[in-house]
């Protein structure tokens, strides 16, 4: 559902517009809150309630006697709230999620199908640039197209 790549900035109440083409995707499907939480390699993860919901399912699952169980489910779901878009397609990001993925003005937002991740800029281009040569070899690993 969400894919792309997309420059943003905030405003001066720590708001964002969420680009055209997800909000797009977002009325297509009749999607009207998200989840927004920590995410992976240091940006954040945005969810819709539907995909939220599966997530949250398969995370319960995980056993709380382990303890790397624990540690993840804590950040994951400590970080979680909810968003809507106002009526201009903006949402406010909470102060300490744009700490945690160091988020000071420029943003880039990333379709990854079923989600759609939140990066500063500046960590954006660090992991681009860090991984892009290394994607044919990561595709190898992980892909049979045969």
């Amino acid at each position: 559902m969400f894919y792309g790549e997309f420059e943003h900035s905030l405003d001066k109440k720590s708001r964002v517009i969420i680009p055209a083409k997800f909000r797009e995707a977002l009325k297509d499907n009749f999607v009207e809150k998200f989840y927004i939480t920590r995410g992976l390699d240091g940006c954040l993860f945005l969810f819709t309630e539907e995909e939220w919901k599966k997530q949250e399912q398969k995370f319960r699952g995980l056993s709380f006697t382990k303890a790397e169980a624990r540690k993840f489910n804590r950040l994951f779901f400590s970080g979680a709230g909810e968003l809507v878009c106002d009526r201009q397609g903006r949402v406010l990001l909470p102060q300490y999620l744009k700490e945690y993925a160091q988020i000071d003005k420029d943003i880039v937002f990333i379709g990854v199908s079923n989600r759609i991740e939140i990066w500063s800029k500046s960590r954006w281009k660090e992991f681009y640039d860090t991984t892009r040569e290394t994607f044919e070899d990561t595709a190898e690993k992980l892909i049979d197209l045969e």
